[in-house]
């Protein structure tokens, strides 16, 4: 009988991507610093937080579409940038392959493992992200790459605060994949057949450098040294961002704002769009779920700029509360990273889809036409559930 490839839900991506994967590979998808509280923190606080829906008044279509970035999306969801996607030969490109065979846009990290000239040309809806690393002439180059291939928005993230240590282990990451490193990890390999063979079929093994911190046409450093000299990098100023966003010109967002105040000065440094994000849990462990802080955020700014959320989405329903409580649309992270370790680009469509059949679903029941009717009214909040961060003293 042939196996159905489906999965109903991302908890069953997830189940699927472990067992497909090598241990380590899975590890690091899972992600989270020290004792896990931020990324525990984003997936509990979406439980919290309920539906007020109407029995009567569902109507017979509901319109996803919006824009973000200037981009025109069929849902409100688009692909947050994530690093070395070697979990699969093909990484970024079917990533983008399948946002586009949605309707929707992809985020591509600097680390990467595909160049953003390959990206671009599978999924033209492409926000180039970049970490301030190196000086400002490295980080106009890597910017200038970007717009000649083809980006149209550019995505800069600044809250990672390099926590180190995870209490249940961190994955044992090879700096470079060689004769000597493949052999070692042969036995790993071994226990996971499909992904083994999978690789064998392109008769080269996973590359573990970052093409993308280089100029066109090199492989790039691997990532372990280009993480190091971000590691050694000063952290850049308000007027570092302000200099960046006036030479690219164009959309360009600021992923990582928790607090009010950060908001606000976001905008004053012209920015087109912020992400309320906590990096997924890799961070500083102990900041407050995403969720928590978006809706002071969106008061504070959200008519100013566009406001997203990352962090923690892992159902439509998710993506609806987000929505209601003030973003404009939402990031996706783990999720679909599970889908293309399961699947490859089918597993990613199939995460898009379960995100649109997840907000169509909480649509109808709330009775609304479309994401943009959606109001706080929509959504139970806890007293005590809201984090305002960076709030002025009243």
């Amino acid at each position: 009988m042939a196996r159905d490839k489906w999965f109903e839900t991302v908890s069953i991506a997830q189940e699927r991507a472990k067992k497909r994967i090598p241990k380590s590979a899975y590890s690091a998808l899972l992600g989270g610093s020290e004792k896990g509280l931020t990324v525990n923190g984003n997936n509990a606080a979406f439980n919290e937080l309920g539906f007020a829906p109407h029995v009567i008044g569902a109507l017979e279509k509901r319109d996803m579409a919006t824009t973000v970035m200037g981009q025109e999306i069929s849902l409100p969801v688009i692909i947050s940038p994530t690093g070395v996607q070697a979990i699969h030969p093909d990484g970024e490109v079917a990533v983008a392959r399948a946002a586009a065979a949605r309707g929707t846009a992809m985020g591509l990290s600097s680390f990467a493992s595909k160049p953003v000239e390959e990206v671009v040309a599978a999924n033209p809806k492409t926000f180039f992200q970049i970490y301030w690393l190196g000086d400002r002439d490295a980080i106009a180059a890597r910017a200038e790459r970007a717009r000649a291939a083809g980006a149209v928005g550019l995505i800069v993230t600044t809250d990672w605060s390099f926590s180190h240590g995870r209490d249940w282990g961190s994955p044992k990451i090879p700096e470079a994949m060689n004769l000597k490193t493949a052999i070692k990890m042969m036995p790993e390999g071994l226990t996971r057949p499909r992904w083994l063979f999978e690789w064998a079929k392109t008769m080269k093994p996973p590359t573990l450098t970052v093409p993308n911190q280089a100029a066109k046409g090199e492989q790039g450093p691997p990532f372990f040294q280009a993480y190091g000299e971000w590691m050694g990098t000063p952290p850049p100023t308000w007027e570092d961002i302000a200099w960046l966003r006036e030479l690219w010109g164009g959309p360009f967002m600021l992923k990582g704002v928790m607090r009010i105040d950060d908001a606000k000065r976001a905008v004053d440094a012209g920015v087109s769009a912020i992400s309320v994000s906590n990096h997924g849990g890799n961070n500083l462990d102990g900041t407050p779920a995403s969720i928590r802080a978006l809706p002071a955020v969106a008061e504070a700014v959200g008519d100013q700029v566009e406001v997203l959320l990352d962090g923690g989405i892992r159902r439509g329903s998710d993506v609806v509360k987000a929505l209601a409580l003030g973003a404009r649309a939402v990031m996706l992270g783990r999720a679909y990273l599970w889908g293309l370790a399961a699947e490859g680009q089918a597993g990613v469509e199939n995460v898009l889809d379960l995100m649109h059949g997840g907000i169509d679903s909480a649509l109808r029941g709330l009775g609304k036409a479309s994401v943009h009717d959606l109001n706080a009214g929509d959504v139970l909040v806890p007293d005590g559930f809201v984090r305002a961060l960076g709030a002025p003293e009243s």
